[in-house]
């Protein structure tokens, strides 16, 4: 599509700015599909303008203006526009593929489906962001970047591939790879697989250089198999796909041995045994993991058995629907959630049109306010959540209807989270990959990302602050602060009676959910056990959460071994509760979720009876001293004695012990006749192993500690459970990550009855707002979906629940998806406080 002469200018700046222009390389991310700000994108009417600088994103509809707010803050005025319309369905080519494409199927189909309209557009003085007219010799230059960028991976596919490119590994078969003679590759233009006529998907055996045609693939080109043929035929297992490899050192390797992608830290010195020089080649067919990525788009992640085709969508402010990237519906359902609630929509919707301008950051998609707001403004403001007639499908109707067909009700496109999730994952180990992941530890981990973020601007808001003379602290509100809430633990030495309490800051209350099968799991010869399991009410959780329980133990006071009682209730109250209902069993090692239905009966809860006392009257204080042992004392003068000689921290306990604490000499004597011998588990680091079972760490969640402080005191107690509770008691400041944040003076907090977090007033009643559900046997598989009890446009008041299905947006109506059949068996629960003023009938 061209523009006329009278839409564009002529540039003063366009020769100026040439030097300052790059192309994109392999790596290199490139905005082009959306607004790094927004949700706009190349198929909005104004399309999206590319920086010809950073390659970032920006819109250029009215009332936004991010690529003209890029483009003035950074001084990089020239941009691409580019804009994607659809073509009409007379005009579009058919879905089927020819043979043997080496382009991305990804480019072919748009192709087919929509005309492209690109422009060169500059936003410096006189041009105003309109786009402009080069001379012959400088419109050759901008056509060169302007085809590089069309030809690029988009930011969101290079995240993508990025993301499951983490997951590919070396192997002993690429490592100690033996080269036969050396023998030059023809050029990549020229060749052929040795055994027929395939020109493109061709295999380089790293081993001896023979060249065959892989095996169809995906979206890519066809192939007959025969470079798998030659490793069959002669055990060279290593292969590189040409036409993959790519002058900063990438490229598809696979080994057949082990029937696996691998990777090859000497790719550059195994292809320069060919005669290919690393530096000189070109990427051009898409890669295994590209075409890996493009097939999982275009699976249907519907929930199985179940189509939409009874529910009702409904398109609105609020009611805006979250792609599914392949593995995604959690981050989805935890979204939906949060930024349903009003401290979410405060922090970041609000100061969504504000903050652009006054951001730090050299790029919008690695600021995670930017990222937040782009989310709040995409989900809340109803700008994106219209119906899209291009994603419906017609779909069988039932056997009992007349009609052979039903059309599918019209949903949303939906927006996509990727550049949200590139930078929350960004550098984690699961999440920064595309495999399933379990919603609530996703959730956390947006929390700590959230802290961590308003710390940092409050730090540095502060810092200016005091620089300029002021002393008053500033900075963003942390919306996570509301969910906040503190846990009373405590302890008490039946022997001595001595008591100890600590308070513990949460975000989410996990509570253990009884199993009680219901009836006889399974028949004589049934290969599956199928058992059912008695309801059981969100309040005798509670009861069972909150309820005394014995230990062993050995008392600090008394220094005898002996039993203590040990309870956690509520020391607080948050605004918002989030519930984490663990239905799980630990069966080989592995946990096994319960469908056991949790009831909570009209949808609310009061938690009054729950909350702790504090310290009482009369009660003794057990001082905080070291975790109890099992083991005699050991000298310390004899003991840095040792250590200064040398030798193991561990060895040195043990020898002082061996020899009951009697001198340096017995000690030393005993360390050489024993120095030889085979070390064990307390000499082994403990950083070697994790000295814990799952079953103690659920044995100390349903003591109210968390999982990672759990698994840190049976780490530092070698696995003694009786040790790891007295641990965990004697280290109130420590939340159990590998950087502890301080709660300071906690002790004294739980003693006096004084919260940090949340607080103390009553009535303490909440009701259900929303709720995840999972479908599946494991938390790392299956599907998330989302409820939330929302306004709708029928509706003022949030007295309505919407189902959140990725895309797809509906009313709730009865059937499998309800919310009576699925509350039930939620995985995480969101309750709002119900307010003195504001309490329901």
């Amino acid at each position: 599509m061209a523009l006329s002469s009278d839409d564009c200018v002529e540039c003063p700046h366009v020769a100026s700015l040439l030097p300052s222009l790059s192309l994109p390389f392999g790596r290199s991310m490139v905005y082009k599909e959306e607004c790094t700000q927004c949700f706009d994108s190349q198929d909005s009417p104004l399309g999206i303008d590319v920086c010809l600088t950073c390659f970032n994103g920006g819109c250029a509809q009215s009332g936004f203006h991010h690529a003209q707010v890029h483009a003035l803050k950074h001084v990089h005025l020239l941009a691409l526009n580019i804009r994607r319309i659809r073509k009409p369905q007379v005009q579009r080519s058919p879905s089927a593929e020819p043979p043997l494409k080496k382009l991305a199927i990804l480019e072919e189909a748009e192709h087919d489906q929509y005309d492209i309209s690109t422009s060169v557009k500059c936003y410096g003085p006189g041009c105003a962001g309109r786009s402009i007219v080069t001379p012959q010799s400088i419109s050759a230059q901008l056509d060169t970047i302007t085809s590089a960028i069309l030809a690029s991976n988009s930011s969101a596919r290079a995240n993508e591939i990025e993301a499951w490119e983490e997951q590919i590994e070396t192997c002993t078969h690429v490592t100690q790879l033996e080269q036969h003679t050396n023998h030059s590759i023809a050029s990549q233009a020229s060749t052929t697989c040795h055994a027929c006529d395939m020109a493109s998907n061709l295999w380089l055996c790293l081993q001896c250089g023979s060249l065959g045609c892989g095996r169809p693939q995906f979206g890519g080109a066809g192939g007959n198999g025969h470079a798998l043929q030659h490793y069959r035929d002669t055990g060279h297992s290593v292969n590189v796909k040409l036409g993959t490899i790519t002058a900063e050192g990438s490229a598809d390797l696979y080994c057949y041995h082990c029937d696996d992608a691998r990777t090859d830290s000497k790719l550059q010195q195994h292809l320069a045994h060919f005669g290919i020089e690393i530096a000189k080649q070109e990427k051009t067919e898409r890669s295994m993991t590209e075409l890996q990525v493009e097939q999982n788009l275009r699976f249907d992640f519907s929930m199985t058995g179940e189509d939409g085709r009874h529910l009702i969508p409904i398109h609105g402010p609020g009611l805006t629907g979250l792609k599914n990237l392949g593995n995604s519906c959690y981050i989805a359902s935890v979204l939906q959630v949060l930024f349903a609630l009003p401290p979410f929509k405060t922090r970041y919707y609000d100061n969504f049109l504000t903050h652009p301008t006054a951001c730090g950051a050299p790029l919008p998609s690695n600021c995670l306010t930017c990222q937040m707001n782009k989310m709040a403004h995409g989900l809340l403001s109803g700008r994106y959540a219209l119906p899209d007639h291009n994603v419906t499908v017609n779909q069988p109707v039932a056997a009992h209807d007349n009609e052979a067909q039903s059309p599918r009700p019209v949903f949303q496109r939906g927006i996509s989270p990727m550049m949200l999730k590139a930078l929350v994952g960004r550098g984690h180990s699961e999440f920064s990959t595309m495999r399933q992941q379990d919603a609530e530890e996703f959730l956390g981990h947006m929390f700590e990302t959230i802290q961590r973020d308003a710390h940092q601007q409050r730090t540095t808001a502060t810092s200016l602050m005091q620089s300029a003379g002021l002393t008053q602290e500033v900075g963003p509100i942390d919306p996570t602060s509301l969910f906040r809430f503190e846990l009373e633990q405590k302890l008490e030495c039946v022997s001595c009676q001595g008591v100890r309490y600590r308070l513990e800051m949460q975000n989410t209350l996990s509570i253990p959910i009884s199993a009680i099968p219901a009836a006889t799991p399974h028949q004589e010869g049934s290969a599956v056990a199928s058992v059912a399991y008695q309801p059981i009410t969100l309040a005798r959780c509670l009861e069972n959460f909150t309820t005394t329980t014995s230990v062993d133990y050995t008392c600090t006071e008394c220094q005898v071994k002996t039993t203590a009682l040990t309870s956690t209730r509520l020391a607080s109250f948050p605004r918002y509760l989030l519930v984490h209902a663990r239905r799980f069993e630990v069966v080989n090692w592995v946990p096994k979720k319960l469908e056991v239905p949790l009831v909570i009966e009209d949808q609310q809860i009061d938690l009054e009876p729950y909350l702790g006392c504090g310290l009482q009257p009369g009660e003794k204080v057990l001082l905080d001293s070291a975790v109890a042992t099992n083991d005699p004392p050991v000298d310390q003068e004899m003991f840095a004695a040792l250590e200064g000689m040398g030798f193991p921290a561990a060895k040195c306990a043990k020898a002082i012990r061996a020899t009951g604490n009697t001198s340096v000499e017995n000690a030393t004597n005993w360390l050489f006749e024993h120095f030889e011998d085979a070390e064990d588990s307390d000499d082994a680091p403990t950083t070697m192993t994790e000295p814990h079972s799952p079953v103690d760490v659920l044995t100390l969640q349903d003591m109210g500690f968390t999982s990672n402080q759990a698994k840190k005191a049976l780490k530092e107690t070698a696995g003694n459970m009786e040790r790891a509770v007295e641990w965990l008691f004697s280290h109130p400041d420590d939340d159990g990550s590998t950087a502890t944040v301080s709660m300071s003076k906690a002790n004294e907090s739980a003693a006096t009855n004084v919260t940090q977090y949340g607080d103390r007033h009553l009535p303490a009643k909440f009701r259900l707002k929303a709720f995840i559900s999972h479908k599946g046997p494991s938390v790392h598989s299956g599907h998330y979906v989302a409820h939330l009890r929302l306004s709708t446009p029928e509706t003022k008041s949030d007295s309505e629940w919407v189902f959140f299905n990725d895309e797809k947006v509906t009313k709730v109506g009865e059937g499998p998806l309800s919310t009576e059949a699925l509350s039930p068996f939620a995985y995480l629960y969101l309750f709002e406080r119900i307010l003195p003023d504001s309490v329901q009938a």
